[in-house]
């Protein structure tokens, strides 16, 4: 069974179509890269996946559960499997970086527990590791607010491990990042999936980046999938489709 099965995936934004019928399906353990222009609908795709937006139709099942037909309880319990991580980071600034972390407990927790932080010692323990896995641990209790652009990234990479989650999917990670930052955050990422079996799916724009770390592109153009396949397949004439532009700026980021 594969891990994630998408199934003619579509989202309409009023009259505007988003994603166009998508299917493909991903192995566990796999490090996938998406591609595409903004707009293309790479963002609307892997909210869909975890139904942080509602898709129009389409089947999304995530080892064999079709995410669409899950409510409340049985949603979150779903999402406890599916780490998210944000561009810009969507972290408590004016809370710790411990705090930050805790927070991928929250779809483990009974409301209230959420609210006064009550989280057990080995909830609070394994935090630690994963935060001194990621280089943090001199930050564990600074204000996320006194970060670099990098340290919050990786705050948001231990926030969905602290999960335990069998896929991660990462929208646009390193574009508000230098480049030093960016390979930094690539690095993790590779190794979560390399080293610990999680799934990877990372939106990227930067087309090198993808080539370099990804098993798998997949193409996004107008909501539609034009290229599923190894990195070394991609060629400059597949890339100058997917992006309707000059494949140089794109390759030499």
């Amino acid at each position: 069974m594969h891990q994630l099965k998408v199934v003619q995936l579509t989202k309409y934004y009023k009259q505007a179509q988003a994603l166009a019928g998508l299917s493909f399906e991903v192995e566990n353990g796999e490090f996938v890269a998406v591609i595409g222009r903004s707009g293309a609908g790479k963002s609307t795709l892997l909210r869909c996946i975890n139904r942080m937006i509602e898709p129009t139709a389409g089947q999304v099942l995530f080892n064999g559960t079709d995410v669409r037909n899950l409510r409340n309880r049985d949603l979150r319990r779903l999402r406890t499997g599916i780490g998210m991580i944000f561009q810009h980071y969507n972290l408590v600034h004016r809370q710790t970086v411990l705090e930050n972390v805790l927070h991928g407990r929250l779809g483990f927790k009974s409301d209230w527990d959420g609210i006064v932080g009550n989280y057990t010692h080995a909830e609070k323990q394994h935090a630690l590791e994963i935060i001194a896995k990621l280089g943090l641990d001199q930050h564990t209790y600074s204000r996320c607010d006194t970060l670099s652009g990098g340290q919050k990234q990786r705050v948001g990479i231990a926030r969905a491990l602290v999960q335990d989650p069998q896929l991660i999917l990462c929208d646009e990670p390193i574009a508000s990042l230098d480049p030093s930052s960016a390979k930094v955050i690539m690095d993790h990422l590779r190794t979560i999936c390399r080293e610990m079996g999680i799934t990877v799916i990372v939106n990227l724009h930067q087309v090198d980046v993808a080539l370099k770390y990804s098993d798998r592109i997949m193409g996004v153009k107008a909501g539609t999938l034009v290229y599923d396949g190894k990195p070394d397949k991609l060629s400059k004439k597949l890339i100058h489709e997917i992006y309707g532009t000059e494949t140089g700026d794109l390759i030499d980021e």
